[in-house]
């Protein structure tokens, strides 16, 4: 039986969390550098566009996920409905990788903004990260083809309700 996940919204006292895990090897093989993505990460906080979560099972904090309005940061994505959503994840803690918590937790959240409302959710993982485009292909997600982004091509997959 899948664990029941908890996603809390994140505060300025989770940051030493995320500072941790933003630098653990396998956050870094895929977000970058550490400190610039904390930069990014941290300053997003206030953002109204922006709501940012940590992720727990069980009462134990593991991952951070982050889903934004994409019409605020439609980076090369092309046309969705309005009320489309954006999301990206990481697994923080290295014993809660390779576990099927990912696609798990994905799910959950995504099944939840879409029956709140939510016409479409999106993400574009890098396409060599096969791990994180096979969690979200079990958490339902189609691949809709490759995009430039400002950090370069990516694969974008796709949620409809």
């Amino acid at each position: 039986m899948a664990p029941d996940y908890a996603f809390r919204p994140m505060t300025m006292a989770d940051l030493p969390l995320i500072r941790r895990w933003l630098a653990e090897p396998h956050v870094v093989q895929w977000w970058g550098d550490p400190v610039e993505q904390y930069d990014l990460v941290s300053g997003d906080l206030n953002e109204p566009a922006m709501d940012q979560f940590i992720v727990s099972a069980g009462g134990s904090d593991f991952a951070y996920l982050q889903c934004y309005d994409l019409t605020a940061w439609n980076s090369g994505f092309g046309q969705h409905p309005k009320g489309t959503r954006g999301i990206d994840q990481f697994i923080g803690a290295p014993d809660m990788v390779g576990r099927g918590h990912g696609s798990a937790f994905i799910r959950a959240f995504v099944d939840a903004r879409l029956s709140n409302g939510a016409p479409r959710i999106v993400t574009d993982p890098d396409p060599a990260n096969t791990r994180a485009v096979r969690a979200y292909a079990k958490a339902g997600f189609e691949k809709a083809g490759m995009v430039d982004t400002p950090d370069g091509p990516a694969l974008l997959m796709v949620r409809n309700a």
